[in-house]
């Protein structure tokens, strides 16, 4: 327990600092439109199509300007500027103090008026309060399973309908890719990566009082992202 408690610790500061100083730079030119390289540019689409299929489905529920959300883990506000632009409540917060802060100009340059939206710099088990929809995209990648776990069920605890997931899944291929960039680590290889098995997941869900209602899997070349959508 006590090396399990260490490790998440250790993850949770080599992911503040990574955001907080070379790896912001590098993923603010990732999710913006600034000039990338190949691989960058996938990850760039890939990213966008996991915001695309989660916005999707809110918006043919017909109901998502009545909705309150909490986007954690919202980077630069990608997925936090369209949903507030189509009227739901949303709380944001990201671990990172200079991503919510990016956010916030963001917001500030497509928004005139965003009452609609609230930003915080938290981790994910330091958030509090109750919302219709929880969303956590793409941030699992930097947590072992137990950890994820332990972030799952306090997200859940927020949400009152329906928690949102993306997470890198570990399938045969992917853990063999994984193992050979291993092999070729630069200055991007600054976070651990995690993959997890998606009925490991699903099983952290339904024991937290959820069941599946849609999944969606966003694949490029670099970029890959499974997505689950969960209800009371």
């Amino acid at each position: 327990m006590v090396d399990t408690l260490q490790q998440s610790q250790d993850d949770k500061t080599i992911v503040k600092n990574y955001f907080n100083a070379t790896g912001f730079d590098r993923w603010r030119n990732i999710y913006g439109d600034g000039e990338v390289n190949k691989v960058q540019l996938d990850i760039r689409t890939g990213h966008q199509q996991t915001i695309d299929t989660v916005v999707g489905w809110l918006k043919n529920d017909e109901n998502l300007s009545e909705l309150s959300i909490c986007d954690a883990g919202c980077g630069v506000g990608s997925l936090t500027i369209p949903l507030a632009q189509e009227g739901a409540t949303v709380y944001a917060s990201d671990i990172s103090s200079k991503m919510v802060g990016e956010a916030a100009q963001r917001i500030k340059q497509v928004m005139t008026n965003p009452r609609n939206i609230r930003l915080g710099v938290q981790d994910l088990e330091s958030i509090r309060g109750e919302y219709d929809t929880v969303i956590c995209l793409d941030v699992l990648i930097h947590y072992p399973k137990e950890e994820a776990a332990d972030m799952i069920k306090h997200l859940s605890s927020l949400a009152k309908s329906r928690l949102i997931l993306s997470f890198a899944p570990k399938t045969f291929l992917l853990t063999i890719l994984k193992r050979i960039g291993e092999f070729f680590p630069g200055p991007s290889k600054t976070t651990r990566a995690y993959q997890h098995r998606e009925e490991d997941i699903i099983n952290i869900l339904t024991s937290n009082g959820f069941k599946i209602k849609r999944t969606g899997m966003t694949s490029t070349s670099f970029y890959y992202s499974r997505i689950l959508e969960a209800v009371r």
